[in-house]
């Protein structure tokens, strides 16, 4: 890149310039170079331009290195053409029976533009959230493949840009409404999470969603129960935090989220005595409240000494990580549409607290992350259409339901409802729809 450059400012200057003024710039012009090079690999964006974090400071400086990369090597390949083809007269002269100058010409060219590119693709490779690890690993493999890495290439650079405009975007707009404290409600917000997950210190089951809340007011407490048990064994250790969250914050009552079987966990607590006075809302997130018929299919299909091994095998692991009496079988056969039946016959609402649902859709099942992509087919043969794991006539409960879903084949999948890939997906911003779900809450009271 920088010989390329020279050859065309000498190209192009010295024939209308004197000596007298034209050798001393031309020898400096290369250390000009040098310096100006290690600028642009130390910082390539203008401070006014700076991201307001910096995680996104480095992917913005990644991204604007590939662009770099991609400009700079579309110009230097037209220059080095022209410069071979003899069609400028100075570099014609520097050309003529000087093959080596052209080999060290090019080796300094392949050499420049691989620290651009190498300097950007890591910066963004560790920095963004958004190219997911699918992105980076065709990226890696297509590295390889001519043409195939430049579509690649140019696929990364659009995911990162948009990445970086749409988060800074996120940070300026909480920034400016942080004094309206917009999900500043009466009451907590007790996050309930779904089956097979736990409330981890460094892996938040909900995604960048408390994060987004606390943000704009929001007091955050967790359920901290068993990743896999039977309802009712759920529901006892959510009424325990609940308890304990209104004795050592004396706040009364609190405001229940919970996804997946986490609202079925929730509306069994309400069942026990001394509880409901201390719940103000409960807002179920994609739960088979009338369960899941393809859940009562398999359990009826796999053989007892399978369902047995693999239930072992997940209490043995889940043991080490911290649940105390984990139930795998008891956990999948609470969320088959017989169960939920029974369930539903057993547990009415509570008149005084508030009852909302929210459900979603997957579109088609490549709009989903594994294994949602793959149990999609099995749910709509025999749910019809669902988020990839629990059917669109399990989801309405209570006196309010909305109905979520983007247009084209990706939709909206039971994992996007609690942000479990910390994905931006055009049409649904889950952190933005969580912030304004809490705050009509506090628009009620609660």
């Amino acid at each position: 890149m920088l010989a390329s450059n020279y050859l065309l400012i000498d190209a192009l200057i010295a024939p209308y310039s004197a000596d007298d003024w034209y050798e001393p710039v031309k020898a400096f012009y290369p250390w000009l170079s040098l310096l100006l090079f290690l600028l642009l690999n130390l910082y390539p964006a203008l401070p006014v331009h700076r991201p307001c974090r910096y995680r996104l400071g480095v992917c913005n400086r990644g991204t604007n290195l590939l662009i770099i990369f991609v400009l700079t090597t579309l110009l230097n390949a037209v220059i080095s053409i022209i410069g071979m083809c003899g069609l400028l007269p100075q570099v014609e002269r520097l050309r003529s029976g000087n093959i080596s100058f052209w080999m060290v010409h090019c080796l300094f060219l392949i050499l420049a533009e691989a620290i651009i590119f190498w300097d950007g693709i890591l910066r963004v490779y560790l920095s963004s959230q958004q190219l997911g690890i699918r992105l980076r690993v065709i990226g890696i493999i297509c590295g390889f493949i001519p043409i195939a890495h430049l579509v690649v290439l140019f696929w990364i650079i659009r995911t990162t840009c948009r990445e970086v405009a749409f988060e800074n975007q996120k940070l300026l707009t909480d920034r400016e409404r942080a004094g309206q404290q917009l999900c500043a409600t009466r009451y907590p917000i007790l996050l309930v999470h779904g089956v097979f997950f736990r409330d981890f210190r460094y892996l938040n089951y909900w995604g960048r969603i408390p994060q987004a809340l606390t943000a704009n007011g929001a007091r955050i407490y967790y359920g901290n129960h068993q990743s896999a048990a039977p309802v009712a064994a759920s529901g006892r250790e959510i009424a325990d935090r609940i308890l304990a969250i209104v004795r050592e914050t004396g706040c009364e009552k609190v405001n229940i989220i919970g996804h997946s079987k986490g609202g079925l966990d929730a509306r069994a607590a309400l069942q026990l005595p001394g509880i409901a006075p201390h719940v103000a809302s409960v807002t179920t997130i994609n739960t088979p409240h009338r369960g899941c018929e393809f859940a009562d299919y398999l359990l009826g299909k796999i053989p007892q000494k399978q369902q047995l091994a693999v239930a072992s095998a997940y209490n043995t692991a889940l043991k080490k990580l911290g649940d105390p009496a984990p139930d795998f079988l008891g956990a999948v056969s609470n969320l088959t549409a017989s169960f939920c039946l029974r369930f539903n016959e057993e547990t009415p609402n509570v008149s005084t607290v508030y009852y909302q649902s929210i459900g979603s859709r997957l579109n088609k099942a490549r709009g989903g992350r594994f294994p949602l992509n793959f149990t999609h087919h099995l749910c709509r043969y025999f749910d019809g259409p669902n988020d990839g794991l629990v059917g669109e006539r399990s989801f309405p409960w209570g006196a309010d339901y909305r109905f979520l879903t983007v247009s084209g084949s990706r939709g909206i999948s039971h994992g996007d409802m609690i942000d479990l890939n910390r994905e931006n997906i055009p049409g649904f911003d889950v952190r933005e729809f969580y912030v304004q779900l809490v705050h009509d809450l506090k628009k009620r009271g609660f």
